[in-house]
């Protein structure tokens, strides 16, 4: 009898479609979602990395420029309204305001200071909104992911003793296709979950950093500004 099952359990498929394929239509729906997530998930993470070389990129050539010597005045004529980078955009947010705020006899309106500060604070705000979207989606599949593949695999082992009554037997080719397809289910929630957590924490890092860049620069620009209006 045990040969006879042995013999069963040999002839049954155990790749992954198969176990898809054999699977119940609540275990098929949650392995689904679990792709869904993982795919996505890599789809931001590639997305991220290569917006966030952009942004490093565009911010280091700003600098080279900012720092050159050039006026200010004739690199924000240069950038125009169509800034590229972030730290071009936080530039140019400040500059903006700090020309709206001549009056016609020279003088400056009062409270310019602040003014510009608040102008480049809502930049950077933009610009970290940007730095960071998609990022959520990241720690909940992080967080869920297993939790969801979990389901499935008490689904499927529901499914598997419900066999065993029907079938009134405990053998391997009557166990073994229901454990599997449960245990695939919570396979794809740590292989969907692992990456999202791992790259999570790696991009909120690379985030905080582009973000804190941005803000050492605008307290720089707000410094030279600053020095303009005492003089």
């Amino acid at each position: 009898m045990e040969t006879e099952a042995l013999g069963l359990v040999q002839d049954l498929d155990f790749s992954m479609l198969a176990l898809f394929m054999r699977a119940t239509l609540v275990v098929k729906v949650v392995m689904v979602l679990l792709l869904f997530s993982s795919f996505w998930s890599w789809g931001i993470i590639i997305q991220k990395f290569i917006n966030y070389r952009k942004a490093r990129g565009n911010s280091a050539r700003f600098d080279r420029a900012f720092w050159s010597g050039e006026p200010l005045d004739g690199l924000y004529q240069q950038l125009g309204d169509t800034p590229k980078g972030g730290a071009e955009r936080i530039f140019v947010s400040g500059m903006s305001e700090w020309r709206r705020s001549h009056r016609s006899d020279g003088q400056m309106i009062a409270g310019v200071q602040q003014r510009i500060d608040r102008s480049m604070d809502v930049a950077i705000g933009r610009e970290a909104e940007k730095l960071n979207n998609g990022l959520t989606f990241l720690a909940t599949v992080g967080s869920i992911a297993p939790f969801v593949g979990l389901f499935g695999t008490v689904w499927g082992i529901k499914n598997a003793f419900e066999q065993i009554a029907i079938h009134q037997s405990s053998n391997l080719a009557v166990v073994a296709p229901g454990i599997s397809e449960a245990l695939a289910a919570t396979a794809l929630g740590l292989f969907a979950a692992i990456p999202a957590v791992i790259f999570y924490n790696k991009l909120s890092s690379d985030a905080d950093r582009i973000i804190g860049n941005y803000d050492s620069f605008a307290d720089e620009f707000s410094t030279i500004l600053s020095r303009q209006l005492d003089a």
